[in-house]
């Protein structure tokens, strides 16, 4: 049983696609039950389960009525719905089959519950982390007392895997310590980003996709470097991708740079129609500031094409100079040259040889197979 924060909602289908894809990959190979909680502040009821079944994957949806305050008594008043939802979800999950392991998505809160529910049934739980908050850059991981539990649960999980070494690093850095920690990479869905065929052309694409949060995807520092592209006299159009909290700022903001005919912003795109587009395109380029495991950096290597992005988080332990180039966080002038450089040499990598790096590690065969391998060493190990 999966219990999972940041899954696709009512509100943004693309919240929480990682978790989704750990799911869909598990259940090749188990039954598997996925449980979310949300809250709602215009919910009619205090509480509302939605269920869908798609074979051997259970999604359980428990939506809570927020209560509006900003009253310590409020803050009580949700934490207490939250949890509740998540055992009333639990308890529906339990009326169609017995549970044998909870994986826990995202900590502290459901840590503390898988923690709860493992305990009370006898059975062990595990743990993935996504989170960038723990990285040094970001500094999101604050207050003893969040602290203190998140140690708890952590040290008491079966497993604890990251999906990155460097994000295992950074919670272990916090005295997050359990005695198996490995990584799990983020899943690839290889049928859906594949190679497509492209007509011959002179113009260099390049396609940026992203969530429009300038802290992190330094978003305006990679619209200068753009600026400096056209001063090198370089043929090229660029994409941007996605929605978010800074995205009008940083529309607005690149027609400071006069390329109106060759920045182009899209808004959102999901499934095919972000497959094709990133297929289509020739370089994908993130300037990011701090990551974890960027995925788009594994969709775009499954449709045949190279990444230039910055050396930071996970992604020197997925991106070198046989599948892209790396860049230091920052550097504007760097990235212009990389950017240049690559505008040369890109037609030069084998589209088959990106795409089968992937398929190896990052595909939903391979990491479902990997999880039931760790499951099942779970399970004996308790057995015995």
């Amino acid at each position: 049983m999966f219990l999972a924060r940041w899954y696709p909602h009512r509100y943004d289908p693309m919240f929480g696609l990682f978790v989704r894809r750990h799911a869909e990959a598990v259940a090749i190979l188990n039954k598997v039950s996925v449980i979310y909680v949300h809250a709602d502040p215009q919910a009619d009821k205090c509480y509302e389960i939605c269920q869908t079944t798609n074979s051997e994957l259970r999604e359980i949806l428990v939506y809570f009525k927020k209560s509006r305050g900003i009253s310590l008594l409020s803050k009580i008043i949700n934490h207490w719905r939250f949890f509740r939802a998540n055992i009333i979800a639990v308890k529906v999950a339990e009326k169609e089959q017995n549970l044998d392991l909870i994986h826990v998505h995202i900590l502290t809160r459901l840590g503390l519950l898988g923690w709860f529910l493992a305990a009370r049934r006898n059975i062990p739980y595990l743990i993935t982390e996504h989170w960038s908050r723990y990285l040094p850059v970001n500094k999101g991981f604050n207050g003893s007392f969040r602290k203190m539990i998140s140690r708890f649960v952590v040290k008491r999980a079966a497993m604890v895997t990251t999906v990155t070494l460097d994000l295992m690093r950074a919670m272990q850095s916090y005295q997050l310590t359990n005695q198996r920690y490995v990584v799990l990479p983020n899943v690839v869905d290889m049928e859906l980003f594949k190679p497509l065929p492209k007509p011959q052309h002179k113009t260099v694409n390049f396609v940026h996709i992203s969530c429009f949060e300038d802290k992190s995807k330094n978003i305006s520092g990679l619209l200068r470097a753009i600026g400096r592209l056209s001063d090198a006299g370089l043929d090229f159009s660029f994409t941007l991708i996605g929605d978010g909290m800074d995205f009008d700022w940083l529309k607005s903001y690149s027609g400071e740079f006069n390329l109106n005919d060759k920045i182009i912003f899209t808004g959102i795109m999901q499934g095919e129609e972000l497959a094709k587009k990133l297929a289509k395109s020739d370089v994908l380029v993130l300037f990011s500031n701090y990551e974890n495991m960027p995925v788009v950096i594994l969709e775009a290597l499954a449709c045949g094409i190279p990444v230039v992005a910055t050396r930071v988080g996970g992604i020197p332990e997925m991106l070198n100079e046989s599948n892209g180039l790396l860049v230091d966080a920052g550097d504007e002038q760097g990235l212009a040259e990389a950017l240049i450089n690559i505008s040369k040499t890109y037609q030069k990598y084998i589209t088959s040889e990106l795409r089968n790096t992937v398929a190896t590690q990052y595909g939903f065969n391979a990491v479902g197979q990997q999880l039931d391998e760790w499951y099942n060493e779970i399970l004996k190990a308790k057995v015995l």
